[in-house]
């Protein structure tokens, strides 16, 4: 019960802000030329990192001309030609304002002929080493993190595993539901990433906080001698929402950005590091319900009943949200 309670206070005094609100910094720095550099970094106009920040260039690096501004969607985009003096190994890359921003950044170094190297900033570390060629940056570390971080402070996708748990009896069948929602967004996430699905992304995200007001309902309204929809179906009923969440899962990605010449590793690492928070989450779910099952059994349904108005109160807040933005 004070686990659940916890969670519910978390996430009511988190909710506003951190639902679907994974958008890093992408910072990208591409030899074009021996000695010549471009670097270009993308943040959300919204943050201090588009409206004030500057990049921290190597030290062997000297700006040519002023560096050059557009808008694309709700970022801002800067692009500045480098003139850089040898290899850039051991030189320090990263973002100035950074450590005062609640986000994390991305770099990509790719210098001609070289391999691609992947590297990580965040606000306690915002300057990262440009490493050489035997210890290059993994891209498939990198992309399952953010994967994994996008489903735990994602909350409205966490939320909506969260039901799931919640609202189906046993183990075995919330992991087939959860699998059939795994393969569903999987779809789209691909569908969308690599262009061949679009939806606007203020109706499904209206649809997504809806898809968890009504499995709130669901848990309300269960009896123990009579199944309603999503205890008969759920696996469809997962699958469907799922590929709605996909669109969500999709849209956030493209706010971090993908490299150039690693989308599909970096596409499949994202994937998967959803897939892990997700376990995670049904987990930790199925362990709390079995220790109050356990030890004090009458508290369940209660705990089960609380949790589901919390999970449909900030589902109906970020519906309405949606809707009128």
């Amino acid at each position: 019960m004070r686990f659940f309670l916890a969670l519910l206070s978390c996430l009511l005094m988190g909710a506003p802000a951190f639902a679907d609100e994974l958008r890093p910094a992408y910072v990208e720095l591409t030899q074009q030329e021996d000695g010549d550099w471009t670097l270009l970094w993308k943040a959300s106009a919204q943050s201090r990192l588009g409206a004030t920040g500057e990049a921290i260039i190597p030290e062997t690096c000297t700006p040519i001309g002023e560096p050059q501004k557009r808008f694309a969607a709700s970022n801002i985009l800067t692009t500045i030609k480098l003139t850089c003096d040898g290899a850039l190994a051991d030189q320090k890359i990263g973002l100035k304002a950074l450590e005062l921003s609640s986000t994390d950044a991305l770099v990509r170094v790719a210098p001609l002929n070289e391999e691609v190297q992947t590297l990580r900033l965040t606000p306690d570390d915002p300057v990262a080493t440009i490493a050489g060629e035997d210890e290059i940056a993994n891209v498939a570390s990198t992309y399952t993190i953010i994967g994994v971080e996008h489903i735990i402070l994602g909350f409205d996708h966490l939320l909506f595993v969260l039901a799931l748990v919640l609202l189906l009896k046993g183990g075995w069948l919330v992991a087939k539901t959860v699998t059939a929602f795994t393969i569903a967004h999987s779809v789209t996430l691909i569908g969308t990433t690599l262009g061949y699905l679009s939806l606007p992304s203020q109706p499904v995200e209206a649809v997504i906080a809806l898809s968890i007001v009504f499995l709130a309902v669901e848990i309300v309204k269960a009896k123990p001698d009579e199944q309603r929809l999503s205890e008969r179906f759920p696996w469809i009923v997962a699958f469907l929402f799922g590929l709605l969440h996909g669109f969500g899962f999709a849209g956030a990605l493209a706010e971090i950005g993908l490299p150039k010449d690693d989308v599909p590793l970096a596409l499949l690492t994202f994937n998967l590091g959803v897939e892990i928070g997700q376990l995670v989450i049904v987990a930790i779910g199925l362990a709390a319900l079995a220790l109050i099952k356990r030890f004090q059994i009458s508290w369940l349904q209660p705990t089960k009943t609380a949790t589901a108005y919390g999970i449909g109160i900030i589902s109906t807040y970020w519906f309405i949200e949606r809707m009128v933005t």
